[in-house]
């Protein structure tokens, strides 16, 4: 049986969170054309008689400006040290020259995937520019193309994956699809369409904690609140009359109730604490170890 961890790095909006999605046949990681928007590590595990892969989607690669930003390259630098192989993701419209400069600063010791993200997106001779790129470079064994969104070259990029995996037992029982508890994809839910609703300041100043889960025999009652920084952050969110925040909850309560498979009852709280981002008991609190 082969086994290990595959880990997904790239700069933000590479498609990270999307090709997990598609490579695990789940929604784990939520999406959003904004940048930044995964902010933790998540592990997606697929596991058949023959593998068990754990897929981790990593945040975009940046140069930290807060203490939330370096809570992240802290998921990105603990990913880098379990990886078996690496899946190191190009949005095909991107300059080359960026994306290698972030791998080569990886200093990777495992084998590498060079994948292309978004070639449906582009013309023909500026995939073969791409390729020819990134296949001269050192930490590329492979260079592949995929387009994410609509599933194109997933089967053959895990057919690769599979065939660079070390030979191991499991880590992980085999029905189990990931390590993190069901609150933490609630609370990813809700911001998810944060960043759907409302404009671009707002997403990068929330943060969403689950206080409370209560699994009742007809339903699931769920209680969040959105941080915020400032006071006039608290009245967008709200919106008009409260408008604004019931739209968020209508959209984000169909989601979860898909996801969790039941009806739910869901309340959002809107609370302000002045920088978050900064401070490391909050971020503690809300879960950026």
């Amino acid at each position: 049986m082969r086994t290990g961890f595959v880990n997904i790095f790239g700069r933000p909006n590479a498609g990270k969170s999307t090709l997990l999605n598609a490579l695990v046949g789940e929604k784990l990681a939520i999406v959003s054309p904004k940048v930044q928007t995964t902010r933790h590590r998540i592990k997606a595990i697929l596991t058949t008689a023959d593998y068990q892969i754990i897929f981790s989607d990593t945040p975009g690669i940046i140069e930290p400006q807060y203490k939330l930003h370096e809570r992240m390259m802290h998921a990105v630098k603990n990913s880098l040290e379990d990886a078996d192989v690496a899946v190191l993701l190009v949005d095909a419209g991107d300059n080359p020259e960026d994306a290698d400069g972030v791998f080569t600063a990886l200093k990777l010791r495992v084998p590498a995937i060079v994948v292309l993200n978004k070639t449906d997106a582009v013309k023909p001779d500026r995939v073969k520019e791409l390729e020819a790129f990134f296949s001269a470079k050192p930490y590329a064994s492979v260079v592949m193309e995929v387009s994410a969104l609509k599933g194109t070259g997933v089967p053959e990029l895990l057919a690769a994956v599979i065939e660079r995996l070390p030979e191991g037992e499991p880590y992980f029982p085999g029905d189990e699809i990931t390590d993190l508890p069901t609150k933490f994809f609630v609370g990813e839910l809700v911001r998810e369409k944060i960043y759907q609703l409302y404009a671009e300041e707002i997403p990068y100043h929330t943060a969403v904690v689950v206080q409370e889960f209560k699994e009742k025999s007809d339903l699931i009652k769920i209680r969040a609140e959105i941080v915020v920084q400032r006071e006039t952050q608290k009245g967008i969110l709200l919106g008009e009359g409260g408008q604004k925040i019931k739209a968020l909850g209508i959209a984000a309560r169909k989601d979860i109730e898909a996801f969790l498979g039941s009806k739910i009852f869901l309340e959002l709280f809107v609370k302000v604490r002045p920088k978050w981002r900064d401070n490391d008991l909050l971020l503690k609190e809300y879960g950026y170890e």
